[in-house]
């Protein structure tokens, strides 16, 4: 099992859980963070974290459509490892539903 970054973190980029994951698997995108599953140790700090609940384990319904995105996009993406200020207006996007859709999937094809 790991954790991975879903739908609320996009246009949000929360860093919290930056600052609580021993290991510094995130990475930072334009849009939102992932987290590296071959860096992750399953320890669940960030979960409890983040403020959007953006973090889910791949075994959650949520969380197992996300787990092929964030490997993939934590190998082309830059890792983060402290905390930064949230995307501007994070607050009116924290819980907007088919966020993927409308910002990311064009983004990353």
């Amino acid at each position: 099992m790991t954790y991975v970054v879903t739908e609320q973190c996009i246009r949000c980029k929360y860093t919290d859980c930056v600052t609580v994951c021993p290991v510094d698997c995130f990475r930072e995108g334009a849009e939102m963070l992932v987290i590296d599953p071959e860096i992750c140790i399953d320890c669940a700090v960030c979960e409890p974290a983040c403020p959007v609940e953006a973090i889910k384990p791949d075994t959650h319904p949520d969380g197992a459509r996300w787990k092929d995105l964030n490997a993939r996009l934590s190998g082309e993406w830059p890792a983060v490892t402290v905390k930064s200020e949230p995307m501007p207006q994070a607050e009116l996007f924290a819980r907007q539903p088919d966020k993927f859709e409308k910002y990311l999937k064009p983004q990353i094809g």
